[in-house]
């Protein structure tokens, strides 16, 4: 479908950007001035050695000048967001909740590489993405912000009752996403004596409960702490790490509200066959 192609091609474009958030907002530095440039050498990255995807193996990993390594994080990012703008669009089609999500996907996809790599989920991104969700939940898809509790109390066909419905999903999700974070690093805290949780994953939390309501904010917490256990607990064996080590919580959280967005109320809805 060329819709496919189209938007796996405006992703990559926007992978590119991303890679350059994901470098300068922890250096605090500006994500328009400079352009972009070897970390190596400084040199400035010509037009033709830009291209998203394509650069980096036409360069062979390399850069140009100093023959210096390009980190892999570059096509990763760059196909990741490619292949995520794909999932939005076969999901939610042409609509609102498209251009909501992508975005969505985007900030997560840089909170994701830069707790990985700086351990360092940003307010600059976190706060603005969680007022920028609960504002815009009019937008998001129904089949995200559908709620049994919420169901009998608010009409969905009527605009208004729907900007009341997922208003209120929104800030349920916020509540709920942070709160059950809170709750436990404050529980930690007491009775360990020690932080075992960051005001970054809390904060990151709040934002995807803006973005997808109580429900999936709850299943999102069960993902990530899923996805920490196994895939920290190999690593920390693999490379012989401690017990105190510091995992980037804040990497899987993303990575499961991704999942969640897309897939988390068919993993519901099959969960909970097995009850009836």
């Amino acid at each position: 479908m060329p819709e496919l192609t189209i938007a796996f091609l405006f992703g990559l474009i926007v992978g590119s950007f991303l890679n350059v958030v994901i470098v300068r907002v922890p250096a605090r530095q500006s994500v328009i001035f400079p352009r972009s440039h070897c970390p190596h050498c400084s040199t400035a990255i010509a037009v033709y050695d830009n291209i998203p995807l394509l650069s980096y193996f036409f360069l062979g990993g390399k850069c140009r000048h100093c023959t210096r390594p390009i980190s892999l994080r570059y096509p990763v990012v760059e196909f990741s967001t490619g292949s995520l703008f794909v999932a939005a669009y076969w999901k939610f089609g042409l609509s609102p909740a498209l251009f909501l999500n992508a975005l969505f996907f985007s900030a997560l996809l840089v909170l994701i590489f830069t707790d990985l790599y700086h351990r360092i989920l940003p307010d600059v991104i976190t706060l603005p993405l969680t007022l920028l969700g609960f504002s815009l939940s009019y937008f998001q898809d129904p089949s995200i912000m559908e709620s049994q509790l919420l169901e009998n109390w608010f009409d969905l066909h009527s605009p208004w009752r729907r900007i009341a419905s997922h208003s209120a999903q929104s800030l349920l999700g916020i509540l709920v996403g942070a709160g059950v974070l809170w709750l436990v690093a404050a529980l930690y805290l007491k009775l360990r004596n020690i932080e075992g949780m960051g005001f970054g994953d809390i904060k990151l939390m709040a934002a995807v409960g803006a973005f997808l309501g109580w429900s999936l904010a709850w299943l999102t917490i069960f993902l990530g702490s899923l996805l920490g256990a196994i895939v920290g607990s190999a690593y920390m064996m693999y490379r012989k790490k401690g017990r105190r080590y510091e995992l980037p919580f804040g990497t899987f959280l993303g990575a499961a509200a991704i999942a969640s967005a897309l897939w988390g109320n068919d993993l519901i809805r099959w969960y909970a066959a097995f009850y009836r």
